[in-house]
């Protein structure tokens, strides 16, 4: 029996890399950020998503504007906001959280056993 590669099949084992600076950013650029894990949400990885972002501006009659996506990519590239997300996975400096969670399982499976034990 073989096992299952993790690695996805090409072009999805691509990492994707950072658009460079734009006058005129597009939504394509702020969603290629967002893949090539400038923004700390996720890590660098090619997303295919089922609608682009900006789809539903576009189907709405208002594109986004410009100005308002280049917003949008430096506040989600700011150095800040990455450190938050960093810390908010168990990559970051939270890493206690998980073992400490199944120390406090395995020590309440211990007690209800010696409980069930003792009353016997």
């Amino acid at each position: 029996m073989a096992l299952r590669s993790e690695t996805p099949p090409p072009p999805a084992d691509r990492v994707p890399e950072a658009p460079p600076s734009s006058g005129r950013p597009t939504t394509a650029q702020l969603k290629a950020e967002i893949d090539a894990g400038r923004t700390g949400d996720k890590i660098p990885a090619q997303d295919p998503g089922l609608s682009p972002l900006g789809t539903d501006d576009e189907a709405a009659g208002m594109p986004s504007d410009a100005s308002r996506v280049s917003l949008a990519r430096e506040e989600e590239t700011r150095p800040r906001r990455r450190r938050a997300a960093r810390m908010q996975t168990g990559h970051g400096a939270n890493r206690w959280v998980m073992p400490a969670y199944y120390g406090v399982i395995a020590a309440a499976a211990v007690t209800v056993g010696f409980v069930v034990w003792f009353l016997r």
